[in-house]
């Protein structure tokens, strides 16, 4: 039994690490056909991101609204909820507690912060409740949904930021910057804002949640066999719900940290490329939707990032390197995924197994 767990966790684990593998591989194969040596180039993204105290703790604060993005995307993905809408809603809760954190003057630092977060909060739950209520009362699709809203969102807020709350004295698109009372500065000398401790506080509860609760494993019962669990007591639409207004909630906490700790004003690339919404998907299936796997997923794609800032002036390699590296994971976890939901490398073993009967049947 032991020998057959010890086995499972090792194809898991190699799983995880093979996309991750490959990409590095094949950049390396990139940065050849450029002319420069992919060893130092990977050296300096290493050095750059991991083995300095400015590096280590730039990682550390971009790893903070990625871990919740990443959760917020993992308690749906496992229940079978694909919640597309990450990113709107983060960027949604992130733009409100913005606006809070402007107009809202004279306040206790304390009180204005709380005030931001719980803007925000309920920001992500409100733009979750809408394709909640229509997976779980109407089972409407709650994929196409999400990605609709997304859009629709992007949209209202360029409005709202070009027009409605635009900062005059700027020379682009943005809302005027939050008061000194509700921001987070960094501590020291470092790259951390106390937003880290606020995500990781966060992140770890959730984790107790999914592993530890009841919840969780309503969650993990849903995901493997939905019938089953909607037959033995387990309220399906109630779950699918509520899984819905915990992720946008996330997804709310990761965009008004990024506020108030990295932005502190709207612009239209608040969340970057492609966005901290779809980083945290790609980090949820890197992880493989567990909190430890998140957890470093969400280390390495932050490390990755701060490495990327650092190439261009310590190596003779572009930025866009990076990009590529990413988009290769992407495709690589995509690769996955498919073949885990699909079973399309089975199915083509069998293909090939049933042209080589029919082939040796021919002969004979």
């Amino acid at each position: 039994m032991k020998t057959k767990q010890s086995c499972h966790f090792g194809v898991k684990a190699l799983n995880s690490v093979l996309p991750v593998l490959l990409t590095f591989v094949i950049g390396g194969i990139i940065i050849l056909a450029i002319g420069e040596n992919p060893l130092t180039t990977y050296r300096v993204m290493v050095e750059r991101s991991l083995f300095n105290l400015r590096g280590v703790t730039r990682t550390l604060q971009l790893a903070a609204p990625l871990l919740l993005s990443g959760m917020a995307i993992s308690i749906c993905f496992k229940a079978n909820v694909f919640n597309m809408g990450i990113e709107g809603q983060l960027v949604f809760g992130g733009f409100m507690a913005g606006i809070v954190g402007h107009y809202m003057t004279n306040m206790n630092p304390a009180a204005h912060k709380l005030i931001c977060f719980g803007v925000g909060i309920l920001c992500g739950m409100a733009f979750a409740l809408v394709p909640a209520l229509l997976r779980g009362c109407f089972h409407v699709d709650e994929m196409v949904v999400t990605l609709v809203l997304n859009y629709a969102m992007a949209r209202v807020l360029e409005y709202l930021a070009s027009v409605v709350f635009r900062d005059t004295g700027a020379g682009y698109v943005a809302t005027p910057p939050v008061q000194d009372s509700a921001r987070f500065f960094l501590i020291g000398g470092s790259k951390v804002t106390p937003f880290l401790f606020i995500a990781l506080a966060v992140f770890l509860v959730m984790a107790f949640v999914m592993t530890k609760t009841k919840l969780g494993y309503t969650i993990t019962a849903l995901g493997k066999n939905p019938s089953f669990a909607e037959a033995t007591g387990l309220r399906s639409r109630r779950t699918v719900i509520l899984l819905m207004l915990i992720s946008g909630a996330l997804a709310g906490i990761a965009g008004t940290g990024h506020m108030l700790s990295e932005k502190t004003f709207y612009t239209l690339d608040f969340s970057g490329s492609p966005g901290l919404g779809w980083d945290g998907m790609l980090i949820a299936l890197l992880g493989r939707h567990s909190p430890g796997g998140i957890l470093a997923a969400a280390l390495f794609y932050s490390a990755l990032k701060t490495g990327s800032e650092a190439i261009g002036l310590y190596a003779n390699v572009p930025n866009e390197i990076v990009a590529v590296i990413q988009s290769l994971i992407i495709l690589f976890l995509a690769v996955r995924f498919l073949n885990e939901k699909y079973g399309l490398a089975e199915r083509l073993r069998e293909k090939l197994a049933a042209r080589r009967a029919l082939g040796e049947e021919g002969k004979a």
